[in-house]
């Protein structure tokens, strides 16, 4: 795969947006949990903040009332955010995207701290001028080859928008981005692979065993955000026992959604 650099990239208004809730079936709070000194939410932010192909980043929440603290504390750092519906998050990417004129929107979750700057450079670098839609994961068919939590997904705002006008199951509106992944005869699709193959390794936060391996990862570097996923990886190879904290969470799959939509 041959990436352009920074100054050939065709679009310039590159969006990122995190998506973020303070409700949590399995780990209730968690975007505000402490890790190593900083809330998860911060965590995430700070990392994608130095992908040099974001031009901004918007933290996405909702309007109910547990999400005043995440409203707080972007207002504490000094984030851009924005407040809409609990549920159909694509309609809050959407609202996000038109409010900063975005060319291209980049999903980014907050329960992702390990986010890596370099990854969402690559998928942005490989998905401009030549895909509607570009992801390092996607579910079967497809098989996920970066570790769960590196997950970045890119699509235009001319696709979002198409995706918010015509987008209709609760898991397409939840999810965001299988309106593009499950039409593949409409929509260029880039699907980014690493070898060898770590998709088996968990790096997200939804379950305490998760935020244990986080904290464990985050306090071997010292509290820093500057480490990257390779050096993750470097740590798993010297000691293989981290990955067995959270080896038995089940992954939640692209058709779970919150029950309330069936109501």
């Amino acid at each position: 795969m041959t990436l352009t650099s920074d100054s050939q990239l065709a679009i310039p208004n590159t969006v990122a947006i995190i998506q973020a809730r303070y409700t949590s079936t399995r780990l209730p709070g968690k975007v505000l949990l402490d890790i190593t000194g900083q809330p998860m939410l911060v965590r995430v932010v700070e990392r994608t903040r130095r992908a040099k192909t974001v031009r901004r980043i918007v933290v996405a929440t909702t309007t109910e009332p547990a999400d005043d603290a995440v409203e707080a504390l972007c207002q504490e750092h000094g984030y851009s955010f924005y407040r809409g519906s609990n549920f159909d998050v694509l309609d809050r990417y959407y609202q996000v995207a038109k409010a900063y004129n975005a060319d291209v929107i980049v999903r980014i979750t907050a329960d992702c701290p390990l986010i890596d700057p370099q990854v969402i450079d690559d998928t942005v670098r490989a998905f401009m001028g030549k895909y509607d839609f570009a992801a390092n994961r996607l579910p079967p068919p497809w098989h996920r080859t970066y570790p769960i939590g590196l997950d970045v997904e890119v699509c235009t705002f001319q696709g979002l928008e198409l995706a918010w006008q015509e987008a209709e199951s609760p898991h397409q509106r939840e999810h965001v981005m299988p309106f593009f992944y499950e039409q593949p005869q409409r929509f260029r699709i880039l699907h980014l692979t690493h070898d060898p193959d770590y998709g088996h390794l968990r790096w997200t936060v939804d379950t305490p065993q998760d935020l244990e391996l986080v904290r464990r990862i985050f306090a071997h570097f010292d509290g820093r955000n500057d480490f990257s996923w390779l050096d993750v990886l470097a740590l798993f190879e010297q000691q293989p026992d981290l990955a067995e904290i959270n080896a038995k969470v089940r992954h939640k799959s692209v058709f779970d959604v919150d029950e309330r939509w069936h109501k």
